[in-house]
């Protein structure tokens, strides 16, 4: 490097307006970018940053209603409240340290990010608009990326008071992206049972909840509950809680309307808590781990000048409820200590239910207990001498390492299709994970298979979640396998794995399956790679005649200098995601219990079949269907 390359003048001092640096840096202020895969990537926060101002009006008394729709990637939001003054309605979405929640007493424990929100949305978003209703008058303003492109003066109006908000994130910013309306649907359900009273029409279709945090579990649970749903409520605080029939513990927690994916000290005081106070209960002192296995719980708190752990708020650092005040876990504890105990002696039925439980998961820990130490010593040793887990540098728990989220364990079959894998993987945050054949099916098996059978126990030794989840070393699960017969089997197999023993890795959004391309179609100039039959002639079309077309038969044709292109920045994946209609009991026994022809026939249907070379040559020039 030469002293001219060296020099740090005044020319290298650049100051940044709010929209640069927002396009600069999204990270900082909505998180992750992502596709549209993951519930929590950033097209999802710039639809959650709007509806936390509704949700603020109605939480101070001022509309009922909010209208939400998303259809081709644009998102058009609006509520029924105050309004946006008419004099701000251009600066409180495009001039930083702008809003009206720094009010404390108007906005104590507000949603919304401070004066950032829709800023982020308006930079973030190729077209925006914003335009306010107050008392028969109506102001309106369009911008691109940030940039004011039209504003007009103040209409007469017969429209209701509030307002409404238009936009389509910058393609440029978020590539390819596509909302996922399970997600949103989610979304708006949780806005309902944190806000009973609203109504959401979400596409049309009203969102509304009577019992807050009970109809969630109503809704989201696996199953039966083993007893009533018990439903706590008190000032700042609602919880509820009871025991499924599915291993691990299940938790929705909320602050202040926004939730905690992540958890945080609330969720933490409530795991604690809740153990403590059915000891003392029942006068015996059971293990926690006893006391919360196959728990299904929610928790929704209200504090006082929150501290997160992340713009995005989906982990509470906060120790106490507000500056200088109770504990969390003292508020958590003293509210179960009283309402908690209270319900227990009023129910009976319900105490005996829940010791029953506890006592069946006691038994269960001490008949694995033996199995489990010989399992350790086990996945160690083969740890040490064999080359199924190449692991990465970074992992989920490394909380300081900005890549921590990109860390990645591909699960395959094959020497081929995993050494393709290794070779062209980012040793930084993927890792590799080989199979050996078909895994077992553990359908209607205790987790003592889990210990018993070699495979499976290495899966969990590299994914560190046999004490607890949050252990866990990579944010995402990817299951690779070949686009056969063989491959969707595995692939099944897998699934079948991680929800009977691990459901909680599928709800909270880790496990994903990667789609690969099933065709290569290239000419002396180009090459495209095509994952349906659509892109496939889509690609013939844009080539021209006869360019040279191949068929991907498995991952482990795929060459290493190939494979970078697919799990890399333009990497696909399909998240797996449980929605309400379908229970987790229903799902396993419908692809691994006893009705095969159906099964099978379900297979036939979504596979995506391959046909052999002489058809794909015919079909060069006459694009018919490869399917």
């Amino acid at each position: 490097m030469t002293m001219a390359e060296n020099q740090y003048t005044e020319d290298n001092i650049r100051s940044l307006d709010w929209k640069e640096h927002i396009r600069l840096r999204p990270g900082m202020y909505i998180g992750k970018l992502g596709d549209g895969a993951a519930a929590d990537d950033g097209i999802y926060i710039l639809v959650k940053e709007v509806i936390d101002n509704c949700i603020d009006e109605f939480v101070m008394g001022n509309g009922k209603r909010v209208d939400v729709k998303v259809k081709d990637g644009k998102v058009s939001i609006r509520d029924y409240g105050r309004g946006i003054p008419l004099g701000k309605v251009v600066e409180v979405v495009s001039r930083m340290n702008t809003g009206g929640k720094y009010d404390s007493k108007a906005f104590k424990k507000s949603v919304g990010l401070n004066g950032v929100g829709t800023k982020a949305v308006n930079a973030l978003s190729s077209y925006f608009k914003v335009y306010s209703v107050r008392e028969g008058e109506l102001k309106s303003a369009e911008f691109s990326m940030g940039e004011l492109v039209s504003e007009t003066g103040l209409e007469k109006t017969t429209e209701t008071n509030g307002t409404y908000v238009e936009f389509i994130p910058d393609d440029q910013v978020f590539k390819k992206f596509a909302y996922k309306t399970t997600y949103l649907e989610k979304m708006m359900w949780n806005y309902c049972y944190l806000n009973r009273g609203l109504s959401i029409y979400f596409n049309g279709e009203k969102f509304q909840s009577k019992d807050g945090l009970k109809d969630l579990l109503e809704n989201n649970m696996d199953g039966d509950p083993l007893y009533p749903i018990i439903h706590l409520e008190g000032e700042d605080l609602e919880v509820a809680f009871t025991h499924g029939r599915t291993y691990g513990e299940d938790y929705y927690s909320f602050v202040n309307g926004q939730h905690t994916t992540q958890g945080g000290t609330h969720q933490s005081a409530f795991r604690e808590s809740v153990a403590k106070v059915i000891r003392d209960f029942y006068n015996k002192n059971y293990e926690a781990s006893d006391i919360r296995q196959s728990i299904v719980a929610a928790i929704s708190v209200k504090v006082i000048e929150p501290v997160f752990e992340s713009q995005t708020k989906t982990k509470l650092g906060s120790l106490e409820i507000e500056p200088g005040g109770k504990s969390m876990r003292a508020f958590v504890n003293d509210f179960l200590k009283d309402q908690l105990d209270n319900y227990l002696h009023r129910n009976p039925d319900v105490a005996e239910t829940l010791e029953k439980k506890i006592k069946q998961a006691e038994r269960e820990r001490k008949e694995l207990a033996g199995i489990r130490k010989i399992a350790r010593d086990r996945s160690k040793k083969a740890s040490l001498h064999n080359k199924k887990l190449r692991d990465c540098r970074t992992h989920l728990t490394d909380l300081k390492d900005e890549k921590r989220e990109q860390t990645t364990l591909f699960i395959t079959e094959g020497d081929s299709a995993s050494g393709s894998i290794t070779k062209s993987r980012d040793v930084n945050t993927q890792a590799v994970f080989s199979l050996r054949g078909k895994p077992l099916n553990v359908y209607g098996l205790t987790k003592k298979v889990v210990y018993e059978n070699e495979e499976f126990n290495l899966i969990q030794a590299a994914l560190d979640i046999e004490e607890d989840l949050d252990n866990l070393r990579y944010n995402r699960i990817v299951i690779a396998t070949d686009a056969d017969v063989d491959g969707m089997h595995i692939r099944m197999l897998l699934l079948t794995f991680f929800l009977q023993f691990f459901p909680d890795l599928v709800k909270r959004n880790h496990v994903y399956v990667l789609q690969t391309p099933l065709f290569r179609v290239r000419n002396k100039k180009k090459t495209i790679y095509c994952y349906s039959d659509e892109e496939r002639r889509s690609a013939i079309a844009e080539l021209g005649k006869a360019p040279e077309i191949t068929r991907f038969k498995g991952l482990g044709e795929i060459s290493p200098d190939e494979f970078v292109h697919f799990i890399g920045a333009d990497i696909r994946l399909e998240p797996v995601v449980l929605t309400k209609e379908a229970s987790i009991d229903s799902i396993l026994s419908y692809f691994m219990g006893k009705n095969t022809q159906e099964r099978q026939d379900f297979i036939i249907e979504n596979l995506r079949v391959e046909k052999d070379e002489a058809d794909l040559e015919k079909e060069n020039t006459e694009l018919e269907s490869v399917e």
